[in-house]
């Protein structure tokens, strides 16, 4: 089981939202040492300073590898070797088929800054022994989201990754957890085209989701659902694939006519 208090945690897109929420709650449980990074440093850093332990806030573009970098050296600097790396940094990406734009900017950020991250923490972990590496996937990563092919497509692509990386290094100490939500309370959520999303369940808290995620960290869990319905949607998913997408394409057009 992997032990959060005493561990050195970095947690991305933490300047709100389920970031937020995460860092909070790695503090309350005991945390060595929160480095909390996001696009807004100044936001960042006020995360930071309402943690109680010892936490800085810093300013990171995750789809600079050298910027990600930094971040993870200063972490380790200033707060210890870092033991749990929450890649949580996310974009909604634009509607329907997207500009090239918004596919840059889905597959940079809620992809490749997995995997940036991973180039920098499984080499140190590998020579210490162990770690966890948190992804912030998404239920539309093991469904898919209506009217949004960036999204849908890049959190696919997380929930892949983090599953390559859990099969790759799961026996050499490192675990990984994927946490894959439909409606969480956060800025995202005033994205268009999220109807949908609210009407698929019930919208959660960042804080209800942190509390589930950082029990599946301690679980040494991979899928972190904190809707339990989303599994009985991936299993009718696999067990029909044709009746799946005959019903995703019928709520398709109930949207559209919506």
């Amino acid at each position: 089981m992997t032990e959060i208090a005493g561990t050195v945690a970095v947690v991305t897109g933490g300047a709100s939202g389920i970031g937020r929420a995460l860092a909070r709650a790695l503090a309350e449980a005991g945390a060595r040492g929160v480095a909390v990074a996001d696009l807004d440093g100044d936001r960042a850093q006020s995360v930071a300073g309402e943690l109680g332990v010892p936490a800085f806030g810093q300013g990171c573009d995750v789809a600079d590898a050298a910027a990600l970098g930094a971040l993870i050296d200063r972490a380790e600097r200033e707060l210890g070797p870092v033991g749990l790396f929450c890649a949580n940094a996310g974009v909604p990406g634009g509607p329907d088929l997207g500009e090239e734009p918004d596919w840059d900017a889905a597959l940079e950020v809620n992809l490749r800054a997995h995997v940036r991250a991973a180039r920098e923490m499984v080499p140190r972990w590998l020579e210490r022994g162990g770690g966890h590496f948190v992804a912030t996937a998404s239920a539309a990563g093991l469904v898919t989201q209506v009217g949004a092919a960036p999204y849908a497509v890049s959190k696919h692509a997380a929930v892949a990754f983090a599953e390559w990386l859990s099969v790759t290094y799961g026996d050499r100490g490192i675990r990984v957890s994927c946490l894959c939500p439909m409606g969480v309370d956060t800025p995202m959520m005033q994205s268009p085209g999220t109807d949908v999303v609210r009407a698929a369940g019930a919208v959660l808290s960042p804080d209800e989701v942190a509390r589930v995620t950082l029990d599946a960290v301690r679980a040494d869990a991979f899928l972190v659902l904190p809707h339990p319905e989303v599994l009985e949607f991936f299993r009718r998913k696999a067990a029909d694939y044709e009746r799946w997408l005959a019903g995703m394409r019928r709520l398709q057009a109930a949207v559209t006519r919506a």
